[in-house]
């Protein structure tokens, strides 16, 4: 099947998210309550909501997208050439920008997206922050009532999963099982708000993000058996 795909009609992406607000103490009461409410069943007695908050990135209703990276392989057919932007700034903003970019240039039944674990995590988190935002979705990401093996998208954990739906495997970890090179070099998923709200250095989150952008598309190219791409072939945004 992999082998059957054209490069060039797929978008690689990786969304940053981070909490809502710096601090627990900084949202306001209602959401202070819903978001302890929420995370009731994970925190357990092992955890406050306020030491729980910084996690409070990987949903929707309590976390905001603080940039979208994408990649692509430019048009030509006899040498390769993997290029890469990013959305960064006022989510709002950047959701609209990244929404003008599909429904341009993405805007195809034979286009896909793909990312990492994003039929789970990135495609819903984008779709609810826009509707949160009443930005209309655009129809590569209107996955209203679809199962994540029913997105007719691309995920590489679940290429990795091969029909086992109970496995989960990091981007870092089938990146290093496939011998290719780590995207995790500078920081990780767990840093990223405190070098959005404490160092404020969206660029450094922005230069993280790509970096797993490549990586996905690596992965793809390594499981149909093709060289990876060179430090040549690939442009990064800045």
């Amino acid at each position: 099947m992999l082998t059957d795909l054209d490069l060039h009609k797929i978008l690689f992406l990786d969304i940053e998210t981070v909490p809502l607000y710096p601090n627990f103490e900084d949202a306001p009461e209602v959401e202070q309550r819903y978001f302890e409410e929420k995370t009731a069943y994970q925190r357990k007695e092992n955890f406050s909501p306020q030491e729980f908050y910084n996690r409070a990135g990987i949903w929707a209703e309590f976390g905001k997208i603080v940039c979208i990276s994408v990649g692509y392989f430019g048009p030509q057919k006899k040498s390769r050439d993997f290029r890469l932007k990013t959305f960064k700034g006022e989510e709002a903003t950047l959701l609209n920008e990244f929404k003008v970019l599909v429904e341009q240039y993405f805007n195809s039944p034979k286009h896909l997206f793909c990312g990492h674990n994003a039929k789970e995590f990135d495609f819903p988190f984008i779709a609810r922050r826009m509707l949160i935002h009443q930005i209309s979705i655009p129809k590569s990401l209107q996955l209203f009532n679809k199962k994540p093996w029913e997105v007719p998208h691309l995920d590489t954990l679940h290429l990795w999963r091969l029909g086992d739906y109970k496995h989960y495997t990091s981007l870092k970890l089938m990146a290093y099982v496939l011998n290719i090179p780590s995207p995790k070099d500078d920081i990780d998923g767990s840093q990223v708000a405190d070098v959005f709200y404490k160092e404020k250095d969206i660029n450094r989150i922005a230069v993280y993000c790509e970096k797993d952008v490549v990586t996905v598309a690596q992965i793809i190219l390594k499981l149909r058996n093709e060289n990876l791409l060179t430090d040549k072939e690939i442009t990064f945004s800045s």
